[in-house]
């Protein structure tokens, strides 16, 4: 590779948190596994004076440009500097927003941040995450009645962060951890909403468990008392817990996903895809809707 190849400075500008911009370079980069990406974010650029610093920084530490800036006069300023430059700028929203004026006929507001109003959708995302953090873990269960969706599984199968980036979505996600040796969970024999087991491959969840046990360790000068059960990081004994959730969960009729390699965010869409087939089943046919025995384990 060139030497300009081997380090490109990539300039995210934005008029909001930058979350969007963010997504997109992820989402692209990672296509490219030998590139040596250097992120320079600017987020909340609403004035001419805090673009100003903008263009600085570009001219500084030249690379190409990814903005979501929808005010036209500071697009132009953006634009126009890039062009001086000899650098390529590409306002992400454009294309899209486009399309949407000629299709519904009218033009965009050019509000910057107008995705994050504080709306009805907005309380909703808050009311989850509350929903999350009350009933993570098994616990509160007089309210998980008021779940969207209720995810069992071993201890340290991903429940939890998928719970939490499925609140970010505005859905109240319940977890239940599945014990072996213990009573099954309780009220989920006629559950009001999909109940989907998380399960992975016993060395990965081996992995995740010896490092949150040396976390602990760390944290509290002592070894948690976890570790004193050898069956917790055991091979074999890891083996049979997740034999015994999974048999749990064909018993109960409940889909089941193998997040040993899933992001969460795959991990979340399944679950999302899921809820919607668990509630398709039960407005169309009527029947028993945890029939819905579905593996995803591909």
């Amino acid at each position: 590779m060139t030497e300009r190849q081997d380090r490109i400075n990539l300039h995210l500008v934005s008029d909001a948190t930058g979350e969007t911009l963010n997504s997109i370079a992820r989402a692209t980069v990672s296509q490219f596994e030998q590139a040596n990406i250097i992120y320079h974010r600017w987020s909340l650029i609403r004035t001419r004076f805090q673009l100003h610093r903008v263009l600085e920084g570009i001219e500084a530490e030249p690379g190409p440009v990814l903005s979501t800036v929808v005010d036209r006069a500071l697009r132009n300023d953006l634009e126009s500097t890039c062009d001086r430059l000899g650098l390529p700028v590409v306002n992400v929203l454009e294309p899209v927003l486009a399309m949407l004026a000629d299709q519904i006929g009218a033009q965009a507001t050019a509000r910057p941040g107008r995705q994050y109003v504080l709306d009805a959708d907005y309380f909703r995302r808050i009311d989850a995450i509350h929903f999350v953090l009350a009933h993570d873990d098994g616990q509160a269960q007089a309210g998980i009645a008021e779940a969207d969706v209720i995810l069992v599984g071993v201890s340290r199968s991903s429940k939890t962060p998928t719970s939490f980036y499925l609140a970010n979505r505005g859905v109240k996600a319940a977890n239940v951890p599945l014990v072996p040796g213990l009573a099954d969970p309780p009220g989920l024999e006629t559950p009001h909403c999909p109940v989907i087991g998380l399960t992975l491959d016993a060395q990965s969840l081996i992995e995740i468990r010896r490092h949150r046990l040396k976390l602990i360790a760390q944290g509290q000068g002592a070894v948690h008392v976890k570790q004193d059960r050898g069956d917790y990081i055991d091979l074999e004994s890891v083996r049979a817990e997740l034999l015994w959730a999974r048999r749990l969960c064909t018993r109960r009729g409940w889909p089941v996903i193998d997040v040993t390699r899933r992001s969460i965010e795959e991990t979340a869409a399944t679950v999302l895809q899921l809820m919607e087939a668990w509630h398709v089943r039960l407005d169309r046919k009527g029947v028993e809707p945890m029939s819905l025995a579905v593996s995803q384990d591909q």
